[in-house]
């Protein structure tokens, strides 16, 4: 059995010679999968492959002679770029009418409520948030290991110390702490908040602002939608 490392290596090595040899790049298909997962492939089939399993980040940079690598392991040296496609509405291709897909009122209302009058939050942006991150599935597991309702890394749930992120209030009480340090930490710009949610404050940091990412702009701008409906609910 192949393993995993080698797998992600050759589907990496595939991708490489896919942008690099002439009249090959039409050979490849990328497919989005719907819970926002990326596979590119050369064999043909229908549109039902399923996901991947893997959860190995795939950086993207440019390497010493100026040529796009992808690699699995962080380039040591380079400026790089995160690839990845797994919250709700990251994916940049997606066909969903953001301001006419059905909104979620109901669910979690007491504690959506709860968490953004402690952390001084709008609870329409919170809403928004959490349908853009997982549809309010509170069960959403990310190919990243991002957990629950408002999609927290393992790590960000512990410094926020939520023991569990799959249980619902938890998540929610410490995706909302998140949001408003974001917002804080960006002198209130819900747009580089939201931003610094899904890719990190640092990359907004650095680039000056919401990060040249397809999927974060998508994001940035789908939760703006999200956020003005929930408003005026």
């Amino acid at each position: 059995m192949t393993s995993g490392k080698n797998l992600f290596a050759s589907a990496l090595t595939l991708l490489l010679l896919a942008f690099s040899m002439p009249g090959m790049a039409d050979s490849i298909k990328r497919i989005v999968h719907p819970d926002g997962t990326v596979e590119y492939t050369n064999v043909k089939g229908s549109s039902e492959e399923k996901a991947s399993t893997r959860d190995e980040v795939v950086y993207r940079y440019r390497d010493d002679n100026g040529v796009v690598a992808y690699s699995g392991n962080r380039p040591a040296g380079a400026d790089f770029e995160v690839i990845r496609f797994h919250c709700y509405a990251c994916d940049p291709d997606s066909n969903v009418n953001w301001r006419t897909t059905p909104l979620f009122l109901k669910p979690y209302r007491d504690e959506i409520r709860t968490a953004a009058s402690d952390f001084n939050v709008d609870p329409a942006l919170v809403r928004a948030v959490i349908h853009a991150e997982s549809a309010f599935n509170d069960k959403a597991l990310s190919p990243k290991g991002a957990q629950g309702l408002m999609q927290l890394m393992p790590a960000t749930a512990e410094e926020l110390g939520v023991r569990n992120a799959m249980v619902a209030p938890e998540n929610i009480r410490g995706g909302v702490d998140y949001l408003a340090r974001m917002l804080k930490r960006f002198d209130g710009d819900i747009r580089l908040a939201t931003a610094a949610y899904n890719a990190g404050p640092g990359a907004v940091g650095r680039h000056g602002g919401i990060p040249p990412y397809a999927e974060t702009r998508a994001y940035v701008e789908r939760v703006g939608i999200l956020h003005e409906r929930y408003a005026s609910n």
